[in-house]
């Protein structure tokens, strides 16, 4: 029989694994080279780096992530290897534009006319283009790699949106220097200096997307009037000074939702069940995607981050430690999506 290790904080498996294999449910910090040499698959989630130092003495041929990203993944040397790595895009888009929706609708509950400047186009930057848009808001839409393949037409720089949005909200991947469209650092002291309009800016991208001491001396400048920040860089290790100045603090969470956890388990689920040649299937009853033009008080009903900000800063305060990041992050309410 197959062994396959699932990530503890992998929800909404169901009981197919455990038709074909033996499931063994480990917390991230127990997924190591000794626990999984004997493996055959693995299912994790971000924390757990998927690379020849974990993998390099095992029998592993599949790994799959319940998140949209794979930057814990070291893809070039699982496809040398043979091994399949498989990921869940777009699975949590709907939850992280509520996130960004609520947010912006806490402070601005008028947004009509604003200009919202969209870093990243990708599932979830397209939904949050579509929600702001409904809501009568005008969008700058800023993706090189979309640019390149479709044409420039309908996207637009990071300058023009440094100067004209009045809202700026990161959802690009992270790349790291020397990536041909590297995200490190996209928000640096360069690109706070050109803003115009004193923007809200959100990042909930990844968490060295935004330069964060650049974004405190942007803050200290008056260069931003608000800020909402669910990804850290250095998380779980934030920095404490900026987690007590933005107007948002949540540990990155805003993809949290069941509807994202379930759609995330059922595409990697899947995606193994296929692996091993087998035909039986999950089904997480779960829409394939976010509602269409929500009315703002659906969206607002529907998630408040201000709760999430306090929450998060009580417990920082009682232990400013790493352990605490990732405590709020693996124990977080699940919500449900904007209906």
């Amino acid at each position: 029989m197959k062994k396959v290790i699932l990530e503890s904080h992998v929800p909404y498996t169901g009981d197919v694994l455990g038709r074909v294999a033996e499931v063994v449910v480990l917390p991230p910090e127990e997924i190591t080279q000794s626990t999984v040499s004997d493996a055959d698959a693995l299912i994790v989630r971000t924390r757990t780096r998927c690379d020849e130092a974990l993998l390099g003495h095992s029998k592993v041929s599949f790994v799959g992530t319940a998140t949209i990203g794979t930057d814990h993944f070291d893809l070039p040397w699982l496809a040398a290897h043979g091994i399949e790595a498989v990921n869940a895009p777009g699975c949590n888009a709907p939850a992280v534009a509520q996130y960004v929706l609520a947010s912006i609708l806490t402070y601005i509950p008028d947004p009509k006319g604003l200009t919202v400047g969209v870093v990243g186009v990708g599932h979830v930057g397209s939904i949050v283009d579509d929600w702001c848009r409904s809501l009568g808001m005008n969008t700058l839409l800023c993706d090189p790699p979309r640019a390149a393949a479709e044409g420039s037409e309908k996207f637009t720089s990071m300058q023009e949106i440094a100067e004209k949005a009045d809202i700026i909200t990161f959802h690009t991947p992270y790349y790291r220097p020397g990536h041909p469209y590297a995200t490190h650092h996209l928000a640096d002291d360069a690109f706070f200096a050109l803003l115009k309009r004193k923007p809200m800016v959100i990042n909930a991208a990844r968490g060295s997307v935004v330069d964060n001491e650049a974004l405190l001396r942007a803050m200290d400048a008056g260069q931003v009037l608000r800020t909402v920040i669910d990804c850290w860089e250095g998380e779980p290790r934030i920095n404490l000074t900026l987690l007590h100045r933005v107007d948002i603090a949540t540990p990155h969470i805003a993809g949290y939702s069941v509807e994202g956890k379930k759609r995330a388990a059922q595409t990697v689920v899947n995606a193994l069940m296929r692996h091993f040649g087998c035909d039986l299937r999950l089904d997480n009853n779960v829409a394939a995607g976010a509602v269409a033009n929500p009315h703002p008080e659906a969206i607002s009903s529907s998630y408040d981050p201000l709760t999430d900000t306090a929450a998060m800063r009580r417990a920082f305060a009682a232990d400013p430690s790493a352990a605490t990041f990732e405590r709020l992050r693996n124990t977080y309410p699940l919500r449900a999506e904007v209906q």
